[in-house]
């Protein structure tokens, strides 16, 4: 009997989209051939009606293990910049551009392997499909992956980063992914690029909403 072929996530949505639905619907997704070596699929989570989005690029050993978003060692690095930054946690919803983990087998150890450019593509509705649930006014865009999915192939982080650029309703921000600091020869600067570009989107959100209730 012939295989199905992977023609990504969009056949896989459904028609009422809520958070719920979608990450139901999105727990049994065979857009690529990602799921097939993964444990689960990773979604995002967070408020429906987060100021913030973070997205990343994918979920790592233990994402997968434990089926959440950022919770492994960057995630602490990530929890740790967001406080500095005077982002509340209870305004974000995190989430991947790619939904299952990817990654090569060394021994016993599953090690990170970067999505390709059609996997991005293939999970790109998932991403589109939070977005236009959650209605963010800031989406940090955090490393290479994400940018493709969000921003475009011409878009790039070492370059745009920390600036303020149009994404549908939304303000995009781009950054270094918080895994980027702990593979870094100088950690500490890499951090403080990281909080640098999170306090510009904070301050977007904040003059949103001087904005908003000055009218």
């Amino acid at each position: 009997m012939a295989t199905e072929p992977n023609t990504g996530a969009a056949r896989f949505l459904p028609d009422d989209r809520d958070l719920g639905s979608l990450r139901t619907a999105a727990a049994d997704c065979r857009g690529c051939d990602l799921y097939r070596e993964a444990i689960q699929t990773v979604f995002g989570e967070g408020p429906s009606k987060a100021r913030f989005m973070l997205v990343g690029e994918q979920p790592g050993d233990q994402e997968d293990r434990r089926g959440e978003p950022f919770v492994g060692p960057a995630g602490r690095v990530l929890d740790r910049a967001l406080e500095e930054a005077g982002i509340d946690r209870d305004q974000v919803y995190v989430t991947n551009a790619v939904k299952h983990f990817s990654f090569t087998l060394k021994g016993k150890r599953r090690i990170h392997q970067k999505p390709t450019n059609a996997e991005i593509d293939a999970c790109r509705p998932w991403v589109e499909a939070e977005l236009a649930v959650i209605r963010p006014e800031v989406v940090v865009v955090m490393g290479a992956t994400a940018a493709r999915s969000l921003l475009g192939k011409d878009f790039r982080v070492t370059k745009q980063r920390g600036q303020a650029v149009p994404l549908g309703e939304a303000v995009a921000v781009a950054t270094i992914h918080p895994s980027a600091v702990l593979r870094a020869p100088d950690r500490d600067e890499a951090y403080a690029g990281l909080l640098e570009d999170l306090r510009v989107a904070a301050g977007i959100s904040g003059t949103k909403a001087r904005s908003a209730r000055s009218r």
